[in-house]
């Protein structure tokens, strides 16, 4: 009698190019197509807000769209290397992020540039690097590693209790110290509210939150008793209260800018064509004061574009979250979310005069390379979570199966 050998049908090998349209049909989508259209929207931003200002760009129009795709560029690739790599070393690699976010806020304090009273900065050769970009997601992975480890290696336990809170704070504490010595206020309050939301999705109990919540209130209202503060920054608080208090000094950036999005109307007088920031009155537009040049060239419509991708981007990251397999994905996503979230309401709350004028990036839409490769690489872990969790797994099946019909 003879054998026939028969091979199962699961191990077949695959045809050539499937491993790759299994990776790429697992993609959130939705996601990648919002951060390109931020990309791109904020490419043209930058170039409009940087063209007529031969002071920045030294005769070059187009000096600071070539910097901008080169960050994005870089970026990128940074983000495609994060989102490629095995889970199992984004958690292995995570304590040598966050050292590294460490030595690199040490380094500023020891050796860094003071820009507009804040020493945050490291020049390396020709380019500044902002190490505290980078430490926002390095205090995500890490806070999200430790409540992993503890909870998911624990045989008797499986919920977030006293230590592991008090864990996480700790190793938020000395990134936000370094950040405060630099100070770098705005960079300690998005930091802040992503610890605050890192806890509360990682399951701790309810008397955390609210003991941290009055915490900070009491934190603050000391600060501003010890005068711990610097004067610029009290100055800003207090033009936040009323700009007309300084209109020439601290209330200035927040009156150009509502000067600026007020006359953009309903469309906006055009890319290139804002009387406001082709003058350059609005102070740092192309980085903190973004939003305003969007606001007076594509108006209330085109602004309400921007931030409804932003919005998409909050959605897919939360949806992430609360689709991943593990505590780790789960927690991180939802701190990036948490992250950008807040990112972008103080960014665009203090052009519109809602919010204080602190200083931080618009996510993905700024101009700065440390702010776009830090935000990159955190769209980065998102897809990662996302490739393996079983949403992701089901997405890919089901749009391969309907590829071959």
């Amino acid at each position: 009698m003879s054998i026939v050998s028969v091979r199962p049908r699961s191990a077949r090998p695959l045809l050539p190019g499937t491993t790759t349209r299994v990776k790429a049909a697992r993609l959130d989508w939705v996601l990648m197509l919002a951060a390109a259209g931020l990309l791109a929207i904020g490419t043209l931003l930058v170039w409009s807000a940087t063209s007529a200002r031969d002071d920045l760009t030294a005769g070059d129009p187009a000096a600071y769209l070539k910097k901008q795709l080169v960050n994005i560029a870089i970026g990128v690739v940074l983000g495609v290397l994060v989102a490629a790599t095995d889970h199992r070393w984004v958690r292995i690699l995570a304590p040598l992020v966050y050292v590294l976010s460490v030595v690199g806020l040490l380094l500023v304090l020891v050796m860094g540039s003071t820009i507009n009273g804040s020493r945050s900065w490291i020049q390396i050769g020709g380019m500044s690097v902002q190490p505290a970009e980078f430490a926002k997601l390095a205090v995500v992975i890490g806070m999200a590693l430790l409540v992993a480890e503890r909870t998911e290696n624990s045989l008797t336990r499986r919920e977030v209790g006293s230590r592991d809170v008090l864990g996480m704070l700790a190793i938020a504490g000395l990134p936000a110290l370094l950040i405060l010595l630099q100070p770098d206020l705005g960079t300690m309050l998005v930091l802040s509210a992503t610890v605050f939301g890192v806890i509360a999705v990682s399951g701790a109990r309810r008397r955390w939150l609210v003991g941290l919540a009055v915490g900070a209130v009491g934190v603050a209202v000391l600060a501003v008793q010890l005068h711990v503060l610097k004067s610029y920054q009290l100055d800003r608080f207090l033009a936040f209260t009323d700009p007309m208090l300084d209109p020439r000094g601290a209330g200035y950036n927040t009156t150009q800018a509502r000067i600026a999005i007020g006359n953009g109307g309903i469309f906006g007088q055009g890319l290139f064509g804002g009387s406001q920031t082709r003058s350059g009155f609005v102070p740092e537009q192309h980085t903190d004061f973004i939003f305003t040049v969007a606001g007076e060239e594509l108006g209330l419509v085109g602004s309400a574009v921007l931030i409804a991708l932003l919005g998409v981007v909050l959605w897919r990251a939360l949806r992430i979250a609360s689709r991943a397999d593990d505590l780790f994905g789960r927690v991180a996503a939802a701190g990036i979310a948490c992250w950008f979230g807040f990112q972008a309401f103080q960014n665009i709350g203090m052009c519109l005069g809602i919010m204080p004028v602190t200083g931080v990036p618009l996510p993905l839409v700024s101009y700065g390379g440390s702010s776009m490769f830090a935000s990159l690489m955190a769209l980065g872990l998102l897809q990662n979570v996302h490739l393996r969790s079983k949403e992701g797994i089901g997405v890919a099946r089901s749009r391969l199966h309907r590829s071959r019909f």
